[in-house]
């Protein structure tokens, strides 16, 4: 009867009871992804999170890695660096070997 009122076919309804039954397979990854990020003070993404994992001796895709830290809710923090375009003396002044005078008296 309620399935009629949901309007939710029998066999979707007892798909969704038998995977909410299911044991999460990335629990011990779940775990390490957080302790890795946390150790990090938030700086790492899913790249070096994925490098970290394999280094502990998980094998995981790091497509997977990014999916596990949407759900978990991690994101990664980037320091924002200020642009700054000042780079100094920029090459070499040549040396006035002729010892000509380049200043004008006046314009033209």
């Amino acid at each position: 009867m309620l399935l009629d009122i949901a309007q939710l076919p029998r066999a979707t309804f007892y798909y969704h009871l038998k995977q909410m039954k299911k044991t999460d397979k990335y629990a011990s990854v779940k775990e390490e992804i957080t302790a890795i990020y946390h150790e990090n003070k938030g700086r790492y993404g899913y790249r070096r999170i994925t490098a970290v994992l394999h280094s502990r001796g998980f094998s995981v895709n790091h497509k997977t890695v990014q999916r596990l830290m949407k759900e978990l809710g991690l994101v990664c923090r980037v320091k924002i660096k200020k642009y700054r375009s000042y780079k100094g003396e920029v090459g070499k002044i040549a040396q006035n070997l002729l010892k000509r005078n380049f200043h004008a008296k006046k314009p033209n």
